[in-house]
């Protein structure tokens, strides 16, 4: 009897350790799952290549999709670095007020771009700073846009190899084209051109920007932000900057040594208090970035002039909705170097 009794007492334990371990299962599979969806969809995202067989212009459906399939530099790449919570520096106020605090954003039409496929003709590059340019040739083709007005950049993207070609005072000839400078970046990588072109001025290494960095990853796209999102800092253009640079910049402009003065690369976030829900949400999109992500000042021009695609799809009532945010909006943050914040070791 009391070995039936044993048995009975076990199968009930049995049962109920088995009914836990159903549930566990259950709930593990509820849980995880969807993690692990989520994250192959992410991993198929970045193989969602784009087939290119010509050149594709920044303000078409097409350029959209490439941008969409595409990473802008590695994720801890300082481009696509969240500095939300890093601290405020300390000359922050003094610089603002030599920006013009009470100016307001804008933007500038200027920057547009092609995308080409990898066997792109390339073309010789002849450049006037021969010494701080990579040398050619570049697969530029013949409907590459030329910025108007006086430093007529040019914007290559060649999706496919990952690499982005720009050009600085840009103009095309009967052998190929002649610049100011020429600068190469490597998208999937977070080498500086420093790494590669050892020579130097008294004033660092220059590229087809003053600061030395590229332009093409801080320009405001179409395809960005009609969907809702801009992941990257932006460029920014301001009057008069100091004769020093910061990381990532590897270059300054200027003859004026004053602290109150932003350095080439300095760094400036949208203020986390800024009330940006009343805008539409194209504006929104770029607000939201500038909170994130911030802005680097790239060049001496205009003060608060941010770098957007000539792309006639914009909505360009909402764009002057920018100038109601005023210099006073911004702070300027402390940078993380190249081996600090998500790239520390």
């Amino acid at each position: 009897m009391k070995n039936i009794l044993l048995i009975e007492n076990n199968k009930q334990k049995l049962t109920y350790y088995m009914k836990r371990l159903i549930w566990y299962l259950i709930l593990s599979f509820i849980l995880i799952v969807p993690i692990l969806l989520n994250a192959l969809d992410r991993k198929n995202d970045t193989k969602k290549a784009v087939l290119i067989t010509e050149p594709i212009l920044f303000d078409t459906p097409e350029a959209d999709k490439i941008l969409e399939s595409i990473e802008i530099f590695p994720p801890n790449n300082p481009w696509n670095e969240d500095i939300s919570e890093r601290p405020v520096a300390k000359d922050s106020d003094k610089i603002i007020e030599a920006m013009d605090a009470n100016g307001s954003l804008d933007y500038n039409l200027d920057m547009g771009f092609v995308f080409v496929p990898p066997y792109q003709n390339k073309v010789e590059i002849q450049a006037e700073d021969s010494k701080a340019s990579d040398e050619g040739p570049f697969p530029i083709p013949d409907n590459a846009p030329i910025e108007p007005g006086s430093d007529r950049h040019v914007i290559v993207v060649d999706p496919t190899n990952m690499i982005l070609y720009e050009l600085f005072a840009a103009e095309k000839t009967e052998w190929g084209w002649q610049c100011g400078s020429a600068a190469k970046f490597y998208l999937n990588s977070n080498k500086l051109r420093t790494d590669w072109i050892k020579y130097r001025d008294s004033c660092g290494l220059t590229s087809a920007d003053a600061a030395g960095l590229p332009i093409f990853p801080g320009v405001v796209k179409y395809g960005e932000v009609m969907r809702g999102e801009v992941r990257h800092a932006l460029r920014v253009t301001t009057r008069i900057t100091r004769n020093e640079y910061v990381y990532p910049a590897t270059h300054f402009a200027s003859r004026h040594s004053e602290k109150k003065y932003p350095r080439m690369g300095e760094r400036l976030r949208l203020k986390n208090n800024v009330y940006i829900k009343g805008y539409p949400d194209d504006v929104q999109a770029i607000l939201k970035a500038l909170k994130k992500y911030g802005m680097f000042v790239a060049d001496n021009g205009g003060n608060w002039r941010i770098s957007v695609a000539p792309d006639k799809r914009f909505n360009i009532k909402h764009l002057n909705m920018l100038r109601n945010i005023k210099g006073r909006n911004f702070e300027v943050i402390v940078p993380t170097g190249p081996d600090e914040g998500p790239r520390a070791k």
